[in-house]
């Protein structure tokens, strides 16, 4: 059976669900990954009205719309992150508060584990997410960062989700991590840091996004190789590397978009992540989950790039054979 062609709105949360979910049927894909913001799925309404997800599984039904999993990236971050005045543009204002960072922390971490049960309650069993990192401005270790500054790193993340993981687990729901720059896993080392620091339990696991792989120069392949068991969702995006003798891959400070930058993402097929060797491995693996749109590339129509993305993704995917391609040889 062909994985589901789903597509994220996370980059579409300016328009109400209702005008999205048609439009991602007229696109081409099976289903929609729900960004916890706009109003697309909102955490507290799902537990305060007890017909609000009955409402948007009817809303999707209506338009023959699968959905697999939910989206919580923005207060994710704030679970571990170092709060500053970038948080506030991201958040709710009932996680922001006052903005004083502790209680900001506090309260992501509260509105993570509501995650779990709100995700329960709709019917899915993946919420995919960010986690902050509080050691990530650490990345370049001058001056000098000492081993212990990067263990308390992974201890405080260790103990702020455990508690949310405990929820995860009652609920039955998965978190999947997007490794990504800023969060406490980015790369194959940290990510594999990440499950001994929770001593791999397995609430969590990895939406699994080639794209922030691809440009930091780290083989996507390979990751899906070091975790092939803990690749609970993944993300479709691409993304290419224009280093010219002037970029380097740290963009210099200026945004997506510009032509300076030394990467950039593409809508899916217009950059250089090879799909065609990600779909063998998950193929290997065992993968059936959805193939979900992440859909972000500065210099194309969004519209024009998610109907698109959809036909590529479908023409990507394959089942595995169950057969050797020289079985026709064999004498019974």
């Amino acid at each position: 059976m062909p994985r589901p062609v789903t597509l994220f709105t996370g980059q579409w949360a300016d328009l109400p669900l209702e005008t999205m979910a048609r439009k991602t049927k007229d696109f081409g894909y099976d289903g929609i990954e729900l960004a916890c913001w706009g109003d697309h799925f909102e955490v507290d309404k799902a537990l305060s009205d007890d017909g609000y997800c009955k409402r948007k599984r009817e809303l999707l039904d209506n338009v023959g719309l699968q959905c697999h999993a939910i989206s919580a990236h923005l207060v994710g971050q704030a679970v571990c992150d170092i709060i500053d005045e970038r948080h506030k543009l991201i958040l709710p204002p009932y996680i922001w508060g006052d903005g004083k960072p502790e209680g900001v922390n506090k309260r992501a971490i509260e509105e993570l584990k509501n995650t779990a049960r709100a995700a329960k309650k709709f019917g899915v069993e993946v919420v995919n997410g960010f986690t902050g990192s509080s050691i990530w401005h650490l990345l370049y270790s001058f001056p000098p960062v000492s081993s212990k500054m990067i263990d308390d790193g992974f201890k405080l993340f260790a103990d702020r989700f455990n508690p949310i993981l405990d929820v995860f687990a009652e609920c039955g729901v998965k978190f999947a991590l997007e490794v990504h720059p800023t969060e406490i896993a980015f790369d194959i080392y940290t990510a594999q840091r990440a499950l001994e620091a929770l001593d791999h339990r397995p609430e969590f696991g990895f939406n699994f996004d080639p794209s922030h792989l691809h440009w930091q120069g780290i083989d996507s392949v390979e990751f899906i190789r070091a975790f092939p068991d803990r690749i609970y969702h993944m993300h479709v995006k691409d993304a290419i590397v224009t280093l010219n003798g002037r970029s380097g891959i740290l963009a210099s400070h200026i945004n997506f978009g510009d032509h300076r930058r030394g990467w950039d993402f593409r809508s899916p097929g217009r950059g250089t992540v090879n799909f065609e060797e990600i779909i063998r491995e998950l193929n290997r693996v065992g993968y059936q989950g959805p193939l979900s749109v992440e859909w972000e590339d500065s210099g194309m129509e969004r519209e024009f790039g998610a109907r698109e993305a959809a036909a590529f993704v479908r023409q990507k995917d394959f089942a595995p054979s169950g057969r050797a391609f020289d079985a026709a040889f064999e004498k019974a």
